[in-house]
């Protein structure tokens, strides 16, 4: 343990600024090359005659590929270590988004979403497992709220800039716009190598496969899944939710302010990192907080209902942060990644199936706030678990 400390000496603080940027820019695209899909999909729909289905695919699958690609994540940082994990996953993030814009039929888009889904889903562990290497213990909090600012700007950025920006500068065509989003990151993985030049990435060879053992593998990954579901779902079924109030004139307001909660979240956070990060109690009040917004979105209509679904995306977005910034504070040296990557196996299954889940339900009832119920009485089932975290560092 000596020999790791003292081989992985953290950088000067005059180097932060460059590892913060990087931070940044990798959190980014943890988010980009998936949000830019629902502003592209009619386009892209029409020219492949893609069915409703496979049109939200496009969006879905790359989800869905968060929670199965969390294992090979796992297994690359313990064979590769996490700065080389992560290049790698940069690279076949960029690679499998710009093989979408060369996609000619369904079959071949579907293939290159999965496999640009697995690349972004590889890139989550790895990100937690870097912080220890390359910042002080009094800097993880802070470095956890970067990379979690530059997702959720993703979010942001790739869902509102595509089509009033983007698709103008490349004559609407959403070809060129994939890869005017995808190709960038290869840079970004290359400049991974840029900080602590001249030292070698470590490598554990210890065992990657998620602790199950473990209690904070089931009890984050659950709670995290409880942030998801409410965000993921909350979104999706947004319009069918005020097409019931009969206020769909008010769907584009509604999804500007959900997804500009998520960004003035990361801002808050980026504040209060080192003050609410590692506490349960902050915790504990996000979680509820979450569950108080969701359930209001059953009760109210009109502007009262957009209030209500702000402030869950809002809170969703500080427990995400909250939670996902657990493994590197609370890990032995060596675990972060796999700790992190069974979070994000449980955290994004639950996130994929409880609104899928929800679903089914409002389509049989014909009543779309039965998908809210779903995520709710989820949320409820989980709310426990905040309270028995043992968020005791283990280093």
């Amino acid at each position: 343990m000596a020999d790791l400390t003292a081989a992985h000496t953290p950088p000067p603080p005059a180097r932060l600024l460059p590892v913060a940027v990087l931070l940044w820019l990798a959190g980014l695209y943890l988010r980009v090359p998936i949000l830019v899909a629902p502003p592209l999909a009619p386009f892209i729909s029409d020219e492949l005659a893609l069915s409703q289905a496979l049109t939200g695919a496009l969006t879905t699958l790359p989800i869905l590929m968060l929670a199965v690609g969390a294992m090979p994540g796992s297994l690359a940082i313990s064979r590769l270590g996490p700065r080389s994990t992560l290049a790698l996953a940069m690279a076949v993030m960029a690679l499998g988004s710009s093989a979408r814009a060369l996609a000619t039929d369904a079959s071949s888009m579907m293939v290159a979403s999965a496999f640009m889904g697995l690349g972004v889903a590889m890139m989550q562990p790895a990100l937690p497992a870097l912080l220890p290497r390359w910042l002080e213990a009094h800097h993880l909090a802070l470095g956890t709220a970067i990379y979690m600012n530059g997702m959720l700007m993703g979010e942001f950025i790739g869902a509102g800039l595509t089509l009033p920006v983007l698709m103008p500068l490349f004559d609407q065509s959403w070809r060129a716009t994939l890869l005017a989003w995808s190709l960038p990151a290869l840079l970004v993985a290359g400049a991974l190598y840029l900080p602590r030049r001249g030292t070698t990435d470590l490598v554990t060879r210890g065992n990657w496969l998620p602790d199950w053992r473990n209690p904070l593998t089931l009890q984050i990954g659950l709670v995290l899944g409880m942030s998801g579901s409410v965000f993921f779902g909350l979104n999706a079924y947004m319009s069918n939710l005020l097409a019931q109030q009969n206020r769909l004139d008010l769907l584009p307001d509604a999804l500007f302010w959900y997804n500009a909660a998520q960004v003035a979240a990361s801002l808050v956070m980026l504040k209060m990192a080192r003050r609410w990060m590692g506490q349960k109690g902050i915790i504990i009040t996000c979680a509820f907080l979450c569950l108080l917004g969701t359930a209001g979105s059953l009760l109210l209509k009109g502007w009262a209902f957009i209030a209500c679904v702000t402030l869950a995306s809002f809170i969703a977005g500080l427990l995400l942060i909250l939670l996902i910034a657990l493994p590197p504070l609370v890990a032995r040296a060596g675990e972060t990644g796999r700790l992190s990557a069974g979070n994000f196996l449980v955290g994004y299954t639950v996130a994929f199936s409880v609104p899928m889940a929800g679903g089914l339900l409002a389509d049989a009832t014909g009543d779309a706030r039965h998908a809210v119920l779903v995520m709710l009485g989820y949320g409820l089932l989980a709310l426990p678990l905040t309270l028995v975290l043992n968020l005791q560092a283990r280093r």
